[in-house]
C-alpha cells in the first residue's frame, strides 16, 4: 500500500513540475519570461499587486505593476514611453 501511496505522490509531483514549466514556455516550446510594465491597458497576461485580478486588468498603458510575457532575454531591452521593461514589478 506504502509503494502505491509513493507512486501517487512521485506522479502528482512530476504533474505539477511539467505544469508549471509549461507556464514558461510560448505554444513552439520557447522561453518565455514575465516583464513588467510594458503591457497596454487590458492587454496584460496576469496580475502583480492588490487590487488586481488577472489577464486583461491593467487600466492604464505600461502600468509597472502588470506584466506581459515576452521571449527570453527581451524584457529589459523593451523600451516604453516610461523606460525599459522590468523583471520585476515597479511603481508606475
Amino acid at each position: 500500500m506504502k509503494s502505491l501511496t509513493l507512486a501517487t505522490a512521485a506522479i502528482a509531483l512530476a504533474t505539477l513540475a511539467s505544469a508549471a514549466q509549461a507556464d514558461d514556455m510560448n505554444s513552439s516550446g520557447a522561453a518565455m519570461e514575465k516583464c513588467y510594465g510594458v503591457a497596454l491597458a487590458g492587454k496584460n497576461d496576469c496580475k502583480a499587486g492588490a487590487g488586481t485580478t488577472c489577464a486583461g486588468s491593467a487600466k492604464k498603458d505600461y502600468d509597472g505593476m502588470h506584466w506581459k510575457s515576452v521571449p527570453a532575454g527581451t524584457c529589459t531591452s523593451i523600451k516604453t514611453p516610461h523606460g525599459m521593461g522590468s523583471l520585476t514589478p515597479m511603481k508606475s
